[in-house]
């Protein structure tokens, strides 16, 4: 008898432990799915309220209770917002200057980044740390110094007036220079054996392996550019040149109390960013692992 029941107790062990595991198999997705739908739900919160406002007509803007659902639906708001002011021109300055900025960002930042991981020479450290040392001070410290210089250079009231002082980040710089880290040795010493020099070892081999690290560059640069505001309104002396911020601030003063209109237009800013986020997501994701595990 006691060594059957000794037979049994091992059985039983493992049908609790079988239980246990099915339990938490079911129990923990019941409680964690809901808990990221309710965070997603009031992440996109402000996004979905201001995308009902700007479907929604003048009457219904202050229906109470709210309207989370429009009732109608009208993308007359959209149009109108087009027609009030010259948003196309705007849009335009925003793509010229974001565009530009980007591309600078990544040839600076890249060319920065790479010496300072792959290439051994006196002071390496030194820079390096003198470099990501200034990340501590705040970008409204250096406005008056980057505002006298533009001004010294002749560029005030011109596009890369808006563009230089931000032509190369900091942050790019350290999140760039972890990617370069990470890439095996035995990739470049292969290279250099079949004869490769530094610039081709740099162009065809070291960039393309880095792509998470770049694309994580191009989506927190594409915002910050296109998101710019005070920073063109500080360079920019003529209204015409202003990019989508400072015209979308223009548009909330002129017209204060109509909300579909200001939130069509915040809407159609908002867009591009989503739009390059949702592509690149996947690679911003790597991107950044890359960067926490270097």
């Amino acid at each position: 008898m006691s060594e059957a029941a000794s037979l049994a107790s091992p059985e039983r062990d493992r049908s609790r432990t079988r239980k246990r595991r099915f339990a938490k198999k079911l129990i923990a997705p019941l409680i964690l799915y809901p808990l990221l739908i309710l965070t997603a739900l009031i992440c996109l919160g402000p996004f979905l309220w201001l995308l009902s406002t700007a479907l929604k007509t003048g009457d219904n803007v202050y229906a109470f209770p709210p309207q989370f659902i429009p009732n109608p639906i009208t993308f007359d708001n959209f149009i109108d917002v087009f027609n009030i002011m010259p948003l196309w021109h705007y849009i335009w300055n925003t793509v010229y200057m974001t565009v530009l900025g980007v591309g600078l960002n990544l040839l600076l930042c890249t060319i920065t980044a790479y010496p300072l991981a792959r290439i051994s020479f006196p002071g390496r450290s030194f820079i390096f740390y003198a470099i990501v040392s200034t990340m501590i001070l705040p970008n409204a410290a250096g406005m008056i110094v980057n505002f006298i210089i533009i001004n010294k250079f002749g560029l005030y009231n011109s596009m890369l007036g808006v563009v230089l002082p931000s032509a190369i980040s900091v942050f790019n710089i350290f999140l760039l220079r972890q990617a370069f880290i990470t890439i095996p040795n035995d990739m470049e010493h292969s290279a250099r054996v079949d004869g490769a020099g530094e610039f081709r070892i740099f162009l065809i081999i070291m960039l393309p392996m880095i792509r998470p690290a770049v694309a994580t560059v191009l989506i927190f640069d594409f915002m910050a550019f296109w998101n710019s505001l005070i920073w063109p309104v500080i360079v920019f002396d003529d209204q015409s040149k202003y990019p989508l911020g400072p015209a979308l601030q223009y548009l909330n003063g002129t017209l204060a109390y109509n909300f579909p209109y200001i939130a069509a237009g915040t809407i159609i800013s908002i867009l591009p960013i989503v739009i390059i986020f949702l592509f690149l997501q996947k690679q911003f994701i790597n991107g950044m692992v890359g960067a926490v595990k270097g």
